[in-house]
């Protein structure tokens, strides 16, 4: 590791950075917003509604999956941002692969609850 730190430490380096970039999502993101949001609206209704621990962890995974794939099109989004402003085929292809990504995640929310509460 390029800091030296090593065992408890970097584990709890790891997590705050983790926290620093949730909070910078929350604040920056509009997109990352709203999908909290509607996470913390269905992830009662994905406790209630889930038929034992198996149903709940898939409704709740299907929700965090959105979560996770957001915080990564942003990574990417401000990686291309970084590398400059001016406009590249490339650049713009990696930004539509990780729209595309979102777009796909939050299909399988509905997707995945009409599964487990329709059966």
């Amino acid at each position: 590791m390029a800091d030296g730190i090593k065992g408890w430490a970097r584990l709890i380096r790891a997590t705050k950075v983790s926290y620093w970039g949730l909070g910078w999502a929350l604040r920056a993101e509009e997109a990352f917003r709203i999908e909290a949001a509607l996470c913390v609206l269905l992830v009662p209704a994905a406790l209630w509604l889930g038929h034992g621990g198996v149903e709940r962890a898939v409704l709740l995974l299907s929700l965090f999956f959105v979560l996770i794939t957001e915080l990564l099109n942003t990574a990417v989004e401000v990686v291309v941002d970084r590398i400059g402003p001016e406009w590249n085929e490339l650049s713009g292809r990696a930004k539509d692969l990780g729209s595309a990504a979102v777009h796909l995640s939050l299909l399988q929310v509905p997707a995945v609850w009409a599964c487990v509460l329709l059966s």
